[in-house]
């Protein structure tokens, strides 16, 4: 819980990774000065519907980061017409009907909060991330993820690196909340590409004690990321001198990882 204005905003982590093919996290944010919950890319309206009527929160807005299915499946199933659907304005034609479309720099209030939009193409053309500054939360979706970042279905290298280049600059206490649990999957490519990152070791460690205990591996904090995940880390010396690079362009390095991780 984070204390806003003296009240308590509450984001929860759906952990549906042993329910769902893609290992899903869902994420549902909530107000209780106002009453308001947003649930973010719901993957599946009947998994999430237990978890609101368990705490007895009436669902007021849907969060939408991307297009694909995993992400927006749950949509129709919890809409009402007192639910506010917000995405991409670019990807309207392939999301859900949206009450509220947003682009890059767009600012809205959400459960009481100011929400920045970031555009965050590269995964997907016309990605998005939304920050809430007063809670420290970015939500990714498939850009950013733990110790790694979406594969690049219909963007480039050099989009996604500035992607996330432009997330690596926000506050490095921001707790990011992504989409998936590929992060022990993520951490053992990311130990071939750094195999002496002391940071790295410890998380590999944690994380595997984490999930033995069934403890979500998200959010992490913008600031382990920047330690361990090898994509916010491609255009760092010591980073390029452990894969015998130097002084190469960071969307070639990053493109060099990506291609590690897809064939890992």
């Amino acid at each position: 819980r984070m204390q806003l204005h003296d009240m308590p905003l509450e984001i929860v982590t759906l952990d549906f990774t042993e329910h769902t093919p893609l290992a899903n996290y869902n994420f549902l944010i909530h107000n209780p000065a106002n009453g308001q919950t947003c649930a973010v890319d719901p993957v599946d309206a009947d998994l999430i519907r237990p978890h609101l009527e368990a705490r007895g929160w009436t669902l007021s807005h849907i969060l939408l980061t991307h297009h694909h299915d995993d992400h927006v499946a749950g949509t129709d199933g919890l809409r009402t017409c007192e639910v506010c659907v917000i995405g991409a304005a670019a990807d309207a034609h392939r999301l859900p009907p949206l009450d509220l479309a947003v682009t890059d720099a767009d600012t809205f209030l959400l459960c009481g909060e100011t929400v920045t939009v970031y555009e965050v193409s590269g995964h997907t053309v016309g990605h998005l991330a939304y920050h809430m500054e007063a809670a420290n939360a970015l939500f990714s979706g498939d850009s950013l993820m733990a110790c790694g970042c979406g594969r690049l279905f219909e963007g480039t290298p050099a989009q996604m690196w500035a992607s996330l280049a432009r997330l690596r600059s926000l506050p490095s206490n921001t707790l990011v909340y992504s989409g998936h649990e590929y992060t022990g999957t993520n951490l053992a490519c990311a130990r071939t590409l750094e195999p002496n990152n002391e940071a790295l070791i410890k998380r590999q460690e944690r994380h595997q004690k984490d999930r033995a205990q069934k403890i979500p591996s998200v959010p992490s904090s913008l600031a382990l990321e920047m330690a361990t995940n090898p994509f916010l880390r491609v255009d760092l010396p010591e980073f390029q001198a452990a894969l015998n690079i130097k002084d190469e362009e960071p969307e070639i390095v990053f493109a060099i990882c990506r291609s590690r991780r897809d064939q890992f």
